[in-house]
């Protein structure tokens, strides 16, 4: 440091002075950096270091497959963790998964999901990436319909069941059709119901369950794997997601 100006007085600092000066332009730019990042260091992200609490928060699913799929129920079991509980920041994410069934033939393969899914579900991140992966698994013996739906293997209908968790505790958004496609499919229903009644009426009809007379003639639906693709004026349309092949 060079002086271009005479001394004209000078004191000796303390050292108790000195280290209290530096302490409070410390505690300035502490506070200073609070106020602008908003406290966010407080905030807890999930991460895989982050120790599991001695309580969480389970939801439990029953799947049932057809019974020369699987004669036994699979029960999958869904853990959330409360992060920043009672703040703004709020936030469920899942922690771990098991899934329980008398059926030991999967056992070996079951054991390696649940652990290899609870794994990633601790690392943080978009976990959402796991639906698409299981629901993408095929049964080389080919898949089954399901109450309507077409599923391409139990690993599959497994990835089924995360997602509607992860729609449930806000991570993914459902596929639900919006209120003008809803209205429209409830409208081709109510023609079909309509059109059954008269054929009916006229004694011409088959068997065919009263609540969804459409089911017997519907094909299934690539993009919701619902059994609910039928042909309406010209036009090969979903009665459950609303997909059209017209647009």
């Amino acid at each position: 440091m060079k002086i271009s100006k005479k001394i004209v007085s000078y004191t000796v600092a303390k050292p108790a002075e000195s280290s209290a000066g530096k302490n409070s332009t410390a505690d300035a730019v502490s506070d200073s950096t609070s106020k602008t990042s908003g406290h966010l260091a407080d905030v807890i992200h999930m991460h895989e270091t982050l120790e599991r609490p001695n309580k969480l928060i389970g939801s439990t699913y029953k799947l049932k497959t057809p019974d020369h799929v699987s004669a036994h129920a699979m029960y999958i079991t869904i853990n959330d963790i409360v992060l920043n509980e009672g703040t703004e920041h709020e936030l469920r994410r899942p922690f771990e998964v098991f899934i329980n069934s008398k059926n030991l033939e999967h056992y070996q393969w079951i054991v390696a999901l649940t652990l290899i899914m609870s794994a990633v579900f601790r690392k943080g991140g978009d976990i959402t990436f796991l639906v698409d992966e299981l629901r993408s698994v095929f049964d080389p013996r080919g898949g089954y319909w399901n109450k309507g739906k077409y599923m391409p293997s139990i690993i599959a209908e497994i990835g089924e069941v995360i997602e509607h968790h992860l729609i449930d505790i806000g991570m993914l958004k459902g596929n639900e059709p919006d209120e003008v496609q809803a209205r429209l499919i409830e409208d081709k229903k109510a023609e079909l119901r309509a059109e059954q009644s008269a054929s009916t009426d006229s004694g011409t009809s088959d068997a065919i369950p009263e609540d969804e007379p459409w089911m017997a003639s519907a094909t299934h639906c690539a993009k919701c794997n619902n059994k609910a693709v039928i042909l309406r004026d010209g036009c090969q349309t979903c009665m459950n997601c609303g997909d059209s092949k017209c647009g």
